[in-house]
């Protein structure tokens, strides 16, 4: 697949910047995360910072802002010894300015461009379906002229704690949270696409996306879409050794 192709939308033309949150302490994967930030930790012998940054390259991502705080000397020296794969941008935060904060300062210091970006957590992890996953939200991005688009996993799949879920969604991917006492089936994967636009009017930093997904909720401008591959839930680390063992057993062809 060209880069080109990776992620057509209505102009044909995929996002070409994209933003990796790398500045969270991990606390619920310690002691694992003692002496090193959450996406350096490994997985199928690669830090998933590894991972995040070759799905980035495969859509097409010329430009990837890292955002970078705990253990921060040890992602900026594994990312300025990389060759491959996006150009890097180093976003050190001495204060912890959140998820929503983080993009929002990338934004507004003019590192992810003028049209839609992607973002990732960094420690998402997932294998594609039949179309790849970053080419499915750009192209629902392009239909719907949201403001963000979210991928969404089934709770029912994972295989540990995830608390009522995050989202239910209709059948034209518009998501809402759920009501009082309350299960609904979708979690957020930690991959979405943004437009410049959530940012409007946006609080000083520090302040979670979870603020500009319901403001884009109420004014009908969020979608969702299910992801249609495999997505490990890397809080713990137990979840991190699940995710090591199914890999393998994919590669093996064994079964559990």
């Amino acid at each position: 697949m060209n880069a080109s192709d990776a992620l057509p939308g209505r102009t044909g033309a995929p996002p070409r910047h994209a933003m990796i949150l790398a500045a969270g302490l991990g606390t619920r994967m310690r002691p694992l995360t003692e002496d090193t930030a959450k996406p350096m930790l490994a997985l199928q012998g690669r830090p998933l910072l590894d991972h995040a940054l070759d799905r980035l390259a495969e859509a097409g991502v010329e430009q990837v802002v890292v955002n970078t705080h705990w253990q921060a000397e040890k992602v900026e020296a594994h990312l300025a010894g990389r060759t491959a794969g996006p150009a890097a941008t180093v976003l050190r935060e001495e204060t912890l300015r959140n998820t929503g904060g983080a993009v929002a300062a990338a934004l507004a210091a003019g590192l992810l461009g003028a049209g839609p970006f992607i973002v990732l957590n960094g420690d998402a992890f997932w294998l594609d379906g039949p179309v790849l996953a970053l080419r499915r939200l750009a192209d629902s991005m392009a239909i719907e002229e949201a403001d963000a688009v979210l991928l969404l996993h089934r709770g029912a799949q994972v295989i540990t704690e995830v608390g009522a879920g995050d989202f239910a969604l209709d059948e034209w991917g518009v998501p809402r949270r759920p009501q009082e006492n309350e299960q609904v089936p979708y979690i957020f994967a930690g991959v979405q696409i943004l437009s410049p636009r959530l940012f409007q009017d946006a609080p000083p930093p520090p302040f979670s996306m979870n603020l500009l997904w319901d403001r884009a909720m109420e004014a009908g401008r969020l979608r969702g879409i299910v992801h249609d591959g495999v997505w490990f839930h890397l809080s713990t680390p137990p979840d991190l050794a699940h995710a090591e063992a199914d890999l393998r057993d994919r590669v093996s062809g064994e079964t559990r």
